[in-house]
């Protein structure tokens, strides 16, 4: 049976059947989505998270009872002594990897971690988000480069932000403008790097209702409705269908660009 989904079904086609995806971060919020959206594509997925062991099993659990494959593997991406592993066992598990999603990101806005300092937060921002970026896409683009498939058939996705480009006030717009700024910049270099072989595109989500967006306040609330045109808030399934897209044939002629997906980003008056 095809996965379960809240949305519009897009499980009538199997545009990626076998192939094999990693995603990262893909424990809950949009790492999921994507892992499960690729999945009814037909791709067998490598489920990664540092320590959610119990999302990972389920996100894996529901890959498999649709019949497709799945392996989770755990790494703490802000060590930077586990990307070679990572990246090695990911290629051996199924004797190579056609799609990678770097999604996995630090959370400074919840939990213990929002307490941190803002030197702290840009640090663990940057160690994640970025180094892991980048050291696990030139990582992963070797082997895909070397393995000389067809031109464009391997694809390399990662994660910037809507807002990077005009910026936002505050210390969180300050942080995330840097971090995901950097992830976009590095994103059209590496296409050029690696063309024609793997193709690498950058999603730029903007409000997305992750776990911070359940328990924001009305402010954030009304906030994110008025900065998109389409006056509602994103949902990880929103962006999960687009990096299906990309990750496909139908993108085949499409590398280096950052996609938005923000439902059309109305620039509010300052408050």
């Amino acid at each position: 049976m095809p996965l379960p989904s809240d949305t519009t079904d897009t499980s009538a086609t199997n545009e990626l059947d076998g192939k094999v995806a990693v995603v990262t971060g893909a424990s809950r919020g949009i790492g999921r989505a994507i892992a499960l959206e690729l999945a009814n594509a037909g791709a067998n997925v490598i489920v990664h998270t540092r320590s959610n062991h119990t999302g990972a099993d389920s996100t894996a659990r529901e890959i498999r009872d649709a019949g497709r494959d799945a392996h989770v593997l755990l790494a703490d991406l802000g060590d930077v002594r586990t990307y070679e592993s990572l990246v090695e066992q990911a290629w051996q598990w199924r004797d190579g990897v056609d799609i990678w999603i770097n999604n996995a990101g630090a959370d400074v806005l919840t939990g213990e971690n929002a307490a941190l300092s803002f030197d702290e937060k840009l640090a663990m921002l940057w160690q994640v988000d970025v180094t892991a970026t980048i050291r696990l896409s030139r990582l992963v683009g070797e082997r895909m480069k070397q393995r000389g498939r067809e031109a464009g058939d391997a694809v390399i996705l990662n994660v910037g932000w809507d807002q990077a480009e005009h910026g936002m006030a505050g210390d969180s717009g300050e942080m995330f403008a840097t971090v995901k700024g950097a992830i976009m910049a590095f994103s059209k270099s590496l296409a050029q790097s690696l063309a024609p072989s793997v193709r690498v595109n950058c999603l730029a989500p903007g409000w997305i209702k992750t776990s911070w967006g359940d328990d924001a306040s009305e402010y954030w609330q009304a906030r994110a409705r008025r900065e998109s045109l389409l006056d509602r808030w994103g949902t990880p399934e929103d962006v999960a269908r687009i990096a299906r897209f990309l990750a496909s044939p139908a993108a085949n002629f499409i590398t280096g660009q950052i996609v938005a997906i923000n439902g059309g980003f109305r620039r509010a008056a300052r408050d």
